[in-house]
C-alpha cells in the first residue's frame, strides 16, 4: 500500500501541471525528477492512482477547495466577478454502448424470444437423441443470453432509479454529445474562473449534453469556495434560461449573459415582433397599423401568453401576406417573465462598471 499523503501529492502536483491521466501520472513518477523527489522514489501504477482518485473524490474536492481559499488569502482571487463555461471531453467509451429505456425494452423482448427459441431447439435435440454436441452449444448460448439479459435489466433499473435518459454500459458517468466531428460519448466539464487572474474557483463534471441547467448550480458551488456570494456572474448564451438567471438575481448577484434572441441578431423586418407595441395597462399589443391584438391563451409549454388579431381584420389589412399569411390572424407571444428577460438583456448591453477590489 501507498501512504495517502504520497498519493495526494502526486495527484495534486499533477493537476497543477495539467497532468490528469492516471497513466501519465504513472509515467511521470518514473521519469520526471520533480515527481520522483515528491513521491520519495515510490512508483505507484496507474490502477493504484485511478483507484485512489475514485475512492477519495470528496476528500480531493476539499483539498482543491483549500487551494482556492489559499489563493483568496494571497489576493490572487477576488471573487467579485466570476465567469462560467463548459467544454466537452471525449470519454474512453463507444457511443454504441449507450442504452436508453427504449433500447433496453426492445433488447429484452428480443432476448426473451431468442431464449424461447433456444429452449425449443434443446427439446427438439433431446427428442432426436442426436444432439449432444449441439445441446452443449445451445446451453452455452442460453447461458450467454441469460447473462446479457441480467446486464440489460441492471441498466434499465439504473435508468429508472437515477431518472436519466441514457446510460453507457462501459462508462456510466459519461453522456452522449454532438460536435463537429459527430456524436460521441463523453463528459460536460464545467469551470468557474475568477476575473482577476483567470484562476479556477470551482470545477465540475456533469452528464448533461448542454449547459442550460448549470448556471446557478456552478456559481453557487463557487460561492461556497469563496465563503460569500460574488457580485457578478458572466456566461454565454448557452446558459441562457430565465429560471437560472432568476435564481442568481434573487441572491443579489448581477447576471451578465446574452439571451438567445440577442445572439441570433436576425434582420428585423417591418413587421417584426419589436414593431408591435405592448400596452401594459390593457395587456394587449398594438400593430403598426393601429389594430389591437388581444390576449387569447397561455402556452404552458413555452411559458408565454399568446395574443391574436382577428382573421377578418388581418385579411382586410393592406399588409396581409407580408405581415402574416395565417388565415386566423396575426399571433404575438410574450413570455410570462418577459420583464425580467428585457432587464437582463438591457444589463448585458451596459458597459462594464469599475469594480473596486476587496483588498
Amino acid at each position: 500500500e501507498y501512504h495517502p499523503r504520497v498519493m495526494l501529492k502526486l495527484v495534486v502536483y499533477g493537476y497543477s501541471y495539467g497532468v490528469r491521466s492516471s497513466r501519465k501520472l504513472e509515467r511521470e513518477a518514473h521519469y520526471n525528477l520533480s515527481f520522483i523527489w515528491l513521491t520519495g522514489g515510490l512508483k505507484p501504477d496507474h490502477k493504484t492512482i485511478a483507484e485512489f482518485r475514485r475512492k477519495n473524490k470528496p476528500a480531493l474536492k476539499k483539498v482543491l477547495r483549500q487551494c482556492a481559499r489559499l489563493c483568496i488569502e494571497l489576493g490572487l482571487i477576488e471573487g467579485n466577478t466570476l465567469f462560467v463555461d463548459g467544454t466537452k471531453i471525449r470519454g474512453n467509451a463507444s457511443i454504441s454502448n449507450t442504452w436508453t429505456k427504449k433500447d433496453c425494452e426492445k433488447y429484452l423482448e428480443r432476448t426473451d424470444k431468442r431464449i424461447r427459441e433456444i429452449l425449443a431447439e434443446c427439446d427438439a435435440a433431446d427428442n432426436q437423441e442426436k444432439g449432444s454436441p449441439s445441446l452443449v452449444e445451445m446451453q452455452e448460448e442460453l447461458r450467454d443470453a441469460e447473462t446479457l439479459k441480467a446486464k440489460v435489466k441492471d441498466i434499465l433499473g439504473r435508468l429508472n432509479t437515477e431518472g436519466r435518459k441514457s446510460v453507457n454500459s462501459t462508462d456510466p458517468e459519461c453522456t452522449n454529445y454532438k460536435s463537429r466531428q459527430g456524436s460521441h460519448a463523453g463528459y460536460n466539464v464545467q469551470a468557474v474562473v475568477d476575473d482577476k487572474h483567470g484562476l479556477i474557483v470551482n470545477s465540475d463534471v456533469v452528464n448533461e449534453n448542454n449547459d442550460l441547467h448549470q448556471l446557478s448550480r456552478q456559481i453557487e458551488k463557487a460561492n461556497e469556495t469563496l465563503g460569500e456570494n460574488c457580485q457578478t456572474a458572466c456566461a454565454d448564451c448557452g446558459y441562457s434560461t430565465i429560471e437560472q438567471a432568476e435564481k442568481l438575481d434573487q441572491q443579489d448577484i448581477k447576471v451578465v449573459m446574452p439571451s438567445q434572441r440577442q445572439i441570433e441578431d436576425k434582420a428585423r423586418g417591418n413587421f417584426d415582433r419589436s414593431k408591435f407595441q405592448y400596452d401594459r395597462e390593457n395587456d394587449c399589443f398594438i400593430c403598426p397599423e393601429g389594430h389591437v391584438l388581444r390576449y387569447c391563451y397561455t402556452n404552458t409549454a413555452k411559458k408565454a401568453k399568446v395574443y391574436r388579431l382577428g382573421g377578418s381584420t388581418c385579411k382586410e389589412c393592406r399588409h396581409f401576406g407580408d405581415c402574416t399569411t395565417y388565415p386566423r390572424g396575426k399571433n404575438i407571444t410574450r413570455l410570462l417573465k418577459e420583464d425580467f428577460l428585457q432587464a437582463m438583456e438591457h444589463q448585458y448591453q451596459q458597459p462594464p462598471p469599475h469594480v473596486p477590489s476587496r483588498q
